[in-house]
């Protein structure tokens, strides 16, 4: 059993309604594309008629972090070539120049002139009878050649205005994304027909976003005021989807139903039977072994004989991993004996006293994270999950969160940053051999776990190694962009991997920086994430100004250079699901709708998520999918303001995922400091009023509430919250239709 499992029937059982309190598909081949051939150099230009096309650029290499699922967050892919601004140059062939990421040669319907005789391309006398009939010859047939081309060219613009007519907007015809001119559905127009909604020249997510004299993003004109209820503006999108004006469409039918109880119900013991599938052949095949091996049917931990497979050993560290992880989805599930059974197994047959080298980020965020879950679940005097309180508890889970921290602690030594070691053995400390390079996600992705446990036991000593480590690394951003890259040397502060996105290497560590705000309270950890917020909007994020209104491509994150902002490459991975799920909780919805109907896309196509998609070519570049929580989080988040009737919205408690899916209680205890005093960045001791932020209760309830339901339009509560015309674009964007 992976032990990510339990993460995702965490979430998707709280998706499907269960009180809370009570709470793959083989992914295909990636799609042939037609008339392309590969070739090094990452770019593509047309020769001959044919359009080639560039092989995906690699991304540089993320080193520290293992692949989630089986092995955490993405196994460390090699490092590799990056775009470079290629306005200007001259093609390799044909004299032509760079536009975009395309190169258009002057060679296009110059093929058959070249396989002409050599005297009908000049090569023979002139003059000479020969030599003048095979030019003549030669020169018909290029005139016949170029006519039929021709008419080709005018039959596929004449279909294209048939399908438009029918359906109300052209499809892609295989031709979005890697077309410099713009035949697809990027160019819907309103119903009105007053403007296209996509814009000229190819898909924008190749390029900047515009911005005004004063640097600003170009927003596009407010819309008109909005009809009545029950009456259809001229701007009406039933009208484009022909759907007749007001009555519900194609996509309204489809997702703008309710979700009943009863099938709520159906949904949840899904999800229960899933879990208790994998978690009692983990107990009856692998325990006390850290996962089960579902090939074999056997337990599995560290690879002893090969410490070089990080895959395993980072995440492996003979402790009986599945079972400590699965302790708080037991208790979600409602299943208190068990849960109590687990408890007890826990305390007394796990040790961290092994000869184990683990990665600090995955003991931290997998083991310390359920153990401090568990802990606060069983001393809830709330018990909103049912009756968990184990007789005779004397908080041992936490003793052992406390055990595994001070363990980790010497990677946290002798780095001149501050940025801890990716690794740390768990008898005799760092490693001499260790890496001196880390990615961001791992070293600053620490602050939740470690926070917690500081204020549980009312030691600042965890908290403030984490927080040093965050601080660290935000001082290392770019001064131009104030973005950071993904691979950093924890002893130069230099720079390794200089790309910078939001997912494998830095995802966790903007979604710890809002997630440690709404837990502790602490001014500068806001301060930090609306900084990196406006600099993702202003450098990542590509597509039209608004979700759900104006033109253009939908938006979507890129991957570019830290300290440039230009496009590294045309692939997004899995791990940049998460992200929806942070804006909602940041209040930003419309875009986390918009972005999350993308990634939803994509996994009806292949029935998963592949680890990562290239959005360029429409088919995935990595072809695994590790079961990954990230995307059920988002869903359940947007899930939850829509559904007024969600028991989250009754029970008077709040809660909140950690990245690895283990759910903590938010209440004040833990924006109360139990020590007097705080650490400045310079070590020395200042007053507590100076550093601590004791954020007013509606600053709070803005970020971390239901009250964010009221930024959904009352009209679209309970109906579909994208229009039918933007999930059409998204869908054929994928290749759904």
């Amino acid at each position: 059993m992976s032990v990510s499992g339990s993460r995702s029937s965490r979430a998707a059982l709280l998706l499907a309604g269960s009180s809370f309190p009570k709470s793959q598909s083989d992914l295909g081949s990636p799609r042939q594309l037609d008339q392309t051939r590969y070739r090094p150099g990452g770019v593509a230009q047309w020769q001959g008629g044919a359009l080639q096309s560039g092989r995906p650029i690699e991304p540089e290499g993320v080193p520290g972090r293992a692949p989630r699922g089986r092995a955490g967050r993405g196994q460390s892919p090699a490092a590799g070539g990056r775009t470079r601004g290629q306005a200007g140059r001259s093609c390799p062939r044909g004299g032509g120049q760079w536009t975009s990421s395309w190169c258009v040669t002057r060679e296009f319907l110059k093929g058959e002139v070249s396989g002409l005789p050599a005297d009908a391309r000049g090569g023979g006398r002139l003059g000479t009878r020969p030599a003048l009939q095979n030019n003549a010859r030669g020169g018909r047939a290029t005139m016949q050649w170029r006519a039929l081309v021709l008419g080709l060219v005018l039959l596929r613009l004449g279909l294209h205005a048939v399908l438009w007519l029918v359906f109300g907007l052209g499809p892609s015809m295989g031709f979005y994304q890697r077309f410099p001119l713009s035949f697809g559905f990027q160019r819907l127009r309103d119903p009105d027909g007053s403007g296209p909604v996509g814009p000229p020249g190819g898909p924008a997510w190749l390029h900047r976003p515009r911005r005004g004299t004063e640097g600003r993003l170009e927003t596009p004109p407010e819309p008109g005021p909005t009809p009545g209820p029950g009456v259809c503006g001229p701007a009406h999108w039933g009208y484009a989807l022909g759907g007749g004006g007001c009555g519900p469409d194609e996509y309204e039918r489809r997702y703008s139903g309710a979700f009943p109880p009863q099938l709520r119900a159906q949904m949840r013991d899904l999800a229960r039977g899933m879990f208790v599938f994998g978690y009692d052949n983990y107990m009856a095949h692998a325990f006390p072994q850290d996962e089960l091996n579902p090939i074999y049917c056997r337990g599995r931990g560290p690879d002893r004989g090969d410490p070089s497979n990080l895959n395993i050993n980072d995440v492996l560290g003979n402790y009986s991993l599945t079972l400590v992880d699965a302790l708080d989805t037991l208790a979600i599930m409602g299943n208190s004996s068990e849960f109590q059974k687990a408890v007890k197994l826990v305390i007394n047959t796990v040790s961290f006293d092994k000869d184990s080298t683990v990665q600090v980020f995955e003991a931290t965020i997998r083991v310390l994270g359920s153990l401090l879950s568990a802990h606060r679940i069983i001393t809830d005097s709330k018990q909103p999950f049912g009756d968990m309180t184990i007789e005779d508890y004397d908080n041992e889970l936490l003793y052992m969160a406390h055990d595994l921290a001070v363990r980790l602690l010497p990677a946290f030594e002798n780095t001149k940053t501050g940025i801890p070691y990716p690794r740390v053995n768990l008898k005799t400390g760092v490693p001499p051999d260790s890496n001196n390079e880390t990615c961001t996600a791992g070293a600053g992705s620490l602050l939740v776990e470690f926070g917690i446990l500081s204020r549980l036991l009312g030691d600042s000593t965890f908290e403030w190694v984490a927080r040093r480590a965050v601080k660290a690394l935000w001082n290392l951003r770019s001064n131009d962009t104030g973005l950071l890259g993904n691979v950093v040397n924890i002893q130069t502060g230099h720079w390794v991997g200089k790309q910078s996105g939001l997912g494998a290497g830095l995802d966790s560590f903007y979604e710890y920086l809002l997630k440690s705000y709404i837990l502790f309270g602490e001014k500068e950890d806001l301060e930090m994430f609306n900084a990196a917020y406006q600099s993702i909007q202003s450098y990542l994020r590509r597509g039209r100004e608004a979700c759900n209104e104006g033109e253009g491509d939908p938006p979507l994150y890129v991957n570019v250079n830290m300290f440039s902002g230009q496009l590294m490459n045309t692939w997004i991975d899995s791990l940049q699901a998460f992200f929806p799920g942070l804006q909602v909780l940041i209040g930003d919805v419309e875009d986390a709708i918009c972005l999350h109907a993308f990634y939803y896309a994509i996994w009806k196509r292949y029935g998963a998520l592949p680890e990562r998609y290239n959005w360029q070519l429409q088919a995935p570049d990595v072809l695994f999918y590790p079961l990954r929580p990230e995307l059920v989080e988002s869903t359940y988040l947007l899930y939850q303001l829509f559904d007024e009737e969600n028991p989250v919205h009754k029970s008077g408690t709040r809660y909140m995922f950690t990245t690895e899916g283990h759910i903590i209680s938010v209440d004040k205890r833990l924006r109360e400091l139990p020590w007097k005093e705080f650490f400045s960045e310079d070590g020395e001791r200042d007053q507590e009023e100076k550093f601590v932020h004791r954020p007013k209760s509606q600053e709070l309830r803005v970020i971390n509430s239901s009250s964010n339901c009221n930024r959904v339009p009352d009209e679209r509560r309970y109906s579909l919250p994208l229009k039918s015309i933007y999930m059409r674009q998204i869908d054929q964007m994928v290749g759904l239709i």
